[in-house]
């Protein structure tokens, strides 16, 4: 169960990496593009938070 978990905290890793990304490094978006990266990663984060606890029990 471990390594599922482990995978997929990776790709949320990466995901978060990328959305991250295209907030610091572009300067063509809105104020409704940052608040949609902003609702995606706090999801993305919201993931990652539970996956870490699922790892600890």
């Amino acid at each position: 169960m471990n390594d599922k978990i482990n995978i997929a905290l990776k790709y949320y890793t990466i995901k978060q990496k990328e959305i991250l990304n295209i907030v610091n490094f572009s300067s063509e978006l809105n104020t409704e593009d940052i608040i949609h990266y902003g609702e995606e990663l706090n999801i993305i984060e919201n993931k990652m938070t539970a996956l870490e606890v699922a790892k600890e029990n």
